[in-house]
């Protein structure tokens, strides 16, 4: 069965929550509220499934969308590829659209996990990226399959290296370098003694390493002191 546009959208509406399309909205305020049809995640998530057993290469191709939830639902049937080379083909005709946080980071392609050496040189291209979000998705790339086995301290300064006055851009490296704290204390310790992250990033990553369960009462107390007043 062939699936457009139009179809999706219905289906979508009718799983429309509208309580949740406000608070939502709220979540995600950068984004118009009349862009947000109320749709709860578990809900797209079973829809995606659905799809990807139909064709849906209409919709796919329709860029930008209208709704968030087209957003989500876009990010999670490219997460089901199982191609390596067409997913990063998805991913790249699709990041330059994605305008939001929620949406960002709701693409795990789950094929990235066997394809991480492959992987490396679009995250090194996507990282110098002038576009928010395409460079949101590289650092969120480098924390989900980087900080464990496949580490390298280099990739530390990848993310270092990434300079702006985005806050959405901003969180997700602070999200990395305190995940990089928990996973890989000893390598990133250096980088955040030497203070030479902006205060938000040094700052911000601190406060959720000691927030963090993965991080030893020692670590979270060495921590405080390099703290930027």
């Amino acid at each position: 069965m062939t699936e457009n546009p139009q179809s999706i959208e219905k289906r979508l509406f009718a799983l429309q929550d509208k309580p949740y399309a406000a608070f939502t909205a709220k979540l995600i305020p950068n984004i118009a509220s009349d862009r947000v049809i109320g749709v709860r995640l578990p809900q797209l998530r079973a829809l995606s499934k659905e799809l990807a057993r139909e064709d849906c290469s209409a919709f796919l191709e329709a860029l930008p969308h209208r709704y968030l939830e087209e957003d989500h639902l876009h990010s999670f049937l490219i997460a089901g590829s199982k191609d390596f080379e067409t997913c990063i083909a998805q991913i790249e005709r699709f990041l330059p659209f994605v305008d939001n946080w929620a949406t960002c980071d709701s693409l795990r392609p789950a094929c990235f996990k066997k394809h991480k050496e492959e992987l490396l040189p679009y995250i090194q291209k996507w990282l110098k990226s002038d576009h928010l979000y395409t460079a949101r998705f590289a650092i969120g790339m480098l924390m989900c399959h980087y900080l464990d086995a496949d580490f390298k301290p280099e990739y530390l300064q990848w993310v270092a290296a990434v300079e702006s006055d985005e806050y959405y851009l901003n969180m997700m490296r602070a999200w990395y370098f305190a995940t990089a704290l928990a996973k890989q204390y000893e390598s990133t310790l250096p980088l955040i003694k030497a203070q030479t992250l902006d205060k938000f990033t040094q700052n911000k990553a601190i406060q959720k390493a000691r927030e963090s369960y993965r991080v030893d009462a020692a670590a979270k107390e060495q921590l405080k002191q390099y703290k930027i007043n």
